[in-house]
């Protein structure tokens, strides 16, 4: 078990990099005074803050996926498979719409009721699995034994794996090039608060790229999915540092292919809906080919660096990444923000990010420890 969490610590690792980036990003973009965000620190920051939310969608992806095949190696019927994953992406979807009563009723004097049905990265999550769950329904085998012969079971697994990979990058795919459409059509027989799930136009008239619509955000999950598929190949289980020097190969490709699709010659789209920094599949490739280099330089920390010798905060934030993200959103932009919103110098606000940092870091290591005497008191009580 040891080495089986050490191999995929850099799930962790990453999860964890997301949330130190979400932290500074939201600490200064809630905190700083209008002359403070006019420097460069600000605008780096907020460049980083692009980061976050595709991570979290990928990772989600890369963790159904390793779900997904510990379940078919035990020989799960898929629809077994497919009620447990979408059953975990309702709960997720459901956790996503507590967060917005609790945001609304803490705010309630200054939160306009409409903020129910903004649509956020849990919300994103929650559908992002439910959506996995279905294609790896559509893709798994109707039934196999799982006391069937060794190379027959292999190959049945392998099967769908293969054909998930391929039915995740085409749903990636889809979603990529059908984005700027959905964006520029208002679909006038939903009502906004389901309108805004597929293009994040909320209560404007216009999608607005601060929220999480399906199109693009589904299509980091799938991206996600197919990597996560690739991980337990063959090729991947036996030559683990080569898998993962390709993923970062194919990731400098992929934004290298990004910049020349967008200075060809070649247009699909007209001008009028082209949108490179919020709706272009270009720009979707872009930031795919970002997380698979994150991901290898991930993997090399966990593998050759320091990231798993000894403690590390970064791992220990990723393990518990739903609570600290929960948590840390109202002591910065809520009614317990321990700083005075938008009135801070660099300074005090780097401070309040230490100590945001200091105090999840606190939390979460609470979290694990309490999860741990949960699980040995009944186990105590047994024996």
């Amino acid at each position: 078990m040891r080495e089986e969490l050490k191999r995929f610590g850099y799930i962790d690792w990453m999860r964890g990099f997301a949330c130190v980036v979400m932290f500074q990003t939201h600490c200064y973009n809630s905190w700083l005074s209008a002359d403070a965000k006019r420097s460069g620190l600000y605008a780096w920051s907020q460049l980083g803050g692009t980061l976050p939310a595709p991570l979290f969608i990928f990772l989600a992806g890369i963790s159904f996926a390793l779900v997904t095949e510990k379940l078919r190696d035990r020989g799960t019927d898929r629809a077994a498979i497919a009620k447990q994953t979408i059953l975990r992406g309702a709960e997720i979807f459901g956790l996503g719409i507590l967060f917005r009563i609790q945001e609304y009723l803490l705010g309630i004097s200054v939160s306009p009721w409409t903020d129910l049905f903004r649509v956020d990265i849990l919300n994103m999550l929650g559908i992002s699995m439910m959506m996995m769950g279905v294609l790896c329904w559509l893709t798994g085998a109707r039934s196999y034994a799982v006391t069937a012969a060794a190379p027959t079971q292999s190959r049945i697994i392998s099967r769908m794996r293969a054909r998930s990979i391929a039915a995740a990058i085409a749903a990636a795919t889809v979603v990529a090039l059908a984005t700027p459409f959905v964006w520029h059509r208002r679909f006038s027989l939903l009502p906004w608060e389901i309108e805004t799930y597929f293009n994040g136009v909320h209560t404007f008239k216009a999608p607005q790229p601060w929220l999480f619509p399906m199109f693009p955000w589904i299509a980091f999950a799938f991206a996600g999915l197919a990597v996560g598929f690739f991980l337990f190949s063959d090729f991947a289980k036996q030559r683990q540092d080569s898998a993962f020097f390709a993923l970062g190969g194919a990731g400098v490709a992929a934004c290298l292919l990004a910049i020349a699709f967008d200075l060809g010659p070649v247009r699909i789209y007209s001008s009028s809906i082209y949108d490179y920094w919020h709706t272009s599949p270009n720009f979707l490739l872009m930031r795919c080919g970002v997380l698979l280099i994150i991901l290898f330089l991930s993997y090399a920390w966990c593998r050759w660096g320091f990231a798993q010798r000894g403690f590390s905060p970064i791992i220990q934030l990723g393990q518990t990444s739903l609570l600290v993200y929960w948590v840390h959103i109202e002591f910065v932009y809520g009614r317990l923000s321990f700083l005075p919103k938008g009135n801070c110098g660099i300074a005090l606000a780097s401070l309040g990010l230490a100590i945001i940092f200091l105090a999840m870091l606190a939390l979460s290591i609470w979290r694990t420890r309490w999860k741990k005497r949960a699980v040995q008191q009944p186990a105590t009580a047994l024996a």
